[in-house]
């Protein structure tokens, strides 16, 4: 049984428990205001990582320049910490024996490049958005660099038909289609005319380098826009017909130099430029242009 003397001592260190609960309250609302009452604020209750329930990943959270950093940590069998910007945001790939607070210091280490490259990433989200096609008579279509006007009619037999001089494809439909007829037949008049144009640059640019290839076949790599193996099989993107002929060229001239080269070294790059002086441009251009302003099919 405790004694009154001993209550009356607990008094005090109760009171003072309080106030410091008080303090600490008041200076977690400060913190709210100065960030903003929509942001998160990375406080000490909150845990030190979470498990995506849909792909087992882990996410954390850092704080770099006043603002919450989420990022996705994956652990592998690779010596040094990769960094990676998707549409999903920062993911990182660390070894296993590296530690949290290393992690965290390479990110710091890179903020500068992080920020920019989420921000990148984000205004190519947007224009994706605000160049979403319409698939509807009269869209515009991305065609070797310009664009072609769909023209939907209704009568005679199913054909896909490209007027050159008119800068139209004409595309025969029945009365009631639906969005995805008329997107699979572009589709594949699309991919047929890249099969006809990559058989015509291949030839040419293996000429001017010397080699020859055992294959060309068409690709629908999401981030891939060509490969090439040992064995002279080379793969070209289909929707490499969305862009100029220059890109084009590049991205052959890049895919038969891998048959010289089997890698990305400064000898693989002179042997670009040995058939493809303006390589750099090209290079820049298919960056920014990635895959943000195509059709979705």
């Amino acid at each position: 049984m405790m004694s009154v003397g001993n209550s009356r001592k607990a008094a005090p260190a109760t009171q003072a428990s309080l106030i410091q609960g008080l303090q600490r309250a008041l200076q977690l609302d400060f913190f709210n205001d100065l960030f903003g009452g929509n942001e998160q604020v990375v406080t000490p209750h909150r845990p030190p990582s979470t498990v995506d329930p849909a792909t087992g990943t882990r996410k954390r959270q850092i704080l770099i320049q006043d603002q919450v950093l989420d990022y996705e940590l994956r652990r592998s069998k690779r010596r040094s910490i990769g960094f990676l910007i998707s549409d999903d945001g920062l993911r990182i790939t660390a070894p296993r024996w590296v530690t949290i607070a290393d992690i965290e210091q390479a990110i710091r280490e890179k903020q500068q490049w992080i920020i920019a490259k989420l921000r990148e990433k984000r205004t190519q989200s947007e224009r994706r958005l605000q160049a979403t096609m319409r698939w509807e008579d009269g869209a515009r279509l991305p065609y070797l660099g310009q664009h072609l006007h769909l023209r939907i009619v209704h009568h005679g037999r199913t054909a896909v038909t490209h007027d050159i001089e008119q800068a139209t494809l004409n595309i025969s439909l029945p009365p009631e289609f639906t969005e995805q007829q008329l997107k699979d037949r572009v589709q594949s008049w699309l991919q047929q005319e890249a099969k006809r144009v990559f058989n015509q640059r291949m030839p040419l640019y293996a000429s001017k380098l010397g080699v020859s290839y055992h294959s060309m076949s068409l690709s629908s790599a999401g981030t891939r826009w060509g490969s090439c193996t040992a064995q002279g099989k080379i793969r070209l993107n289909w929707r490499l017909i969305h862009f100029s002929l220059d890109i084009i060229d590049y991205v052959v001239a890049h895919e038969l130099s891998h048959l010289r080269e089997m890698n990305h070294s400064a000898d693989f790059w002179a042997t670009v430029e040995s058939i493809y002086p303006n390589y750099e441009n090209a290079k820049q251009q298919l960056r920014r242009h990635a895959s943000a302003d195509l059709p979705v099919f």
